[in-house]
């Protein structure tokens, strides 16, 4: 559960009401702790009424710790389960005691909550986001998160260990599927329209970007993808399952001045498809990523260790 936060040790200018209110949060950041959207918030607070109690001197409406704090039992009992208008019932009469919420959670089976230990608090957020199959705010986090850091340390840091905890979930109770599915289609979003975004690229010649026949992991090509835009350097992103004749016949197309092919799986790294390809007039960078490639790359073949490492192989060879 996010910390619940600790009072400033001033009360902040235009804030009424004494020390109480010195603690007071915005919609906006309420909803970055507990990993909801601010729309969220805004619903709970006109049906439910479990909403900001303070106000400013300008009249403007903002939460203070026991709001928080009640907003934080609501979120717990809406991912086990609870429906909102009982979960707010309890919240409202908690008072923000967390034994309301225990015993709740409890008495309608719980285990609804990722396990992710030791997690920072964004990545938390974005779980329970993900668990409540909240679309949109798992967009809004993942927007906010890519703006504020990037794509590809949004990826590493935030996303993978969320998709690792659901993996772990799955295999521990094969539950939690839709959860996968709902946050790989978020994440493709968001990064699909970061990689669509170069309004003048820097490369000629294109860089190509495929999972290995028969891979159907496509996310990491969508964060590369994503990390070379905002290097000012444009990909075409060929998806899933890309035969080795189909890449082949790209390349021949194309001309690129890199192909990059991800292997997810050791079923589908079969490196015959990265020594297929014809060769060009110009050089081409062929690079291999995930975990899927044998130890032993056909020559000419370069391993990338990571998507940042990717990114930086990539731009340099498309001249970004």
């Amino acid at each position: 559960m996010p910390a619940r936060p600790s009072p400033a040790p001033a009360e902040p200018p235009g804030v009424t009401g004494g020390p109480a209110l010195s603690a007071a949060l915005t919609v906006a950041a309420v909803a970055r702790r507990l990993g909801v959207a601010p729309a969220t918030l805004r619903t709970w607070d006109r049906r439910y009424g479990i909403g900001p109690s303070l106000r400013t001197a300008g009249a403007h409406r903002r939460y203070g710790p026991e709001d928080v704090a009640r907003l934080e039992v609501m979120r717990r009992l809406t991912l086990d389960g609870v429906g909102p208008g009982e979960a707010a019932r309890v919240a409202l009469a908690s008072d923000g005691s967390a034994a309301p919420a225990a015993s709740a959670a409890h008495a309608h089976g719980g285990g609804r909550v990722l396990a992710l230990p030791q997690a920072a608090p964004d990545v938390r957020g974005l779980g329970r986001a993900a668990m409540a199959l909240d679309g949109q705010a798992v967009l809004e986090l993942l927007r906010s998160a890519v703006a504020a850091r990037g794509v590809v340390p949004t990826w590493e840091e935030l996303v993978v260990p969320v998709l690792a905890g659901i993996g772990r979930r799955w295999e521990s109770t094969g539950q939690s599927i839709e959860v996968e599915h709902l946050l790989s289609e978020c994440v493709a979003t968001v990064l699909r329209a970061v990689g669509q975004d170069v309004p003048a690229a820097r490369n000629h010649r294109p860089v190509l970007l495929a999972a290995a026949a028969e891979e159907m992991h496509t996310l990491p090509l969508y964060a590369v993808a994503g990390g070379l835009a905002e290097v000012g350097v444009q990909s075409r992103l060929l998806g899933a399952r890309v035969p080795g004749e189909a890449l082949a016949a790209a390349v021949r197309r194309s001309g690129p001045s890199a192909v990059f092919v991800w292997s997810q799986l050791s079923a589908t790294g079969d490196p015959g498809l990265l020594a297929g390809l014809p060769g060009q007039r110009s050089p081409v960078l062929v690079a291999a990523g995930g975990p899927g490639w044998p130890e032993v790359l056909p020559d000419g073949v370069v391993r990338c260790a990571h998507l940042e490492d990717a990114v930086a192989r990539l731009a340099a060879a498309a001249g970004g």
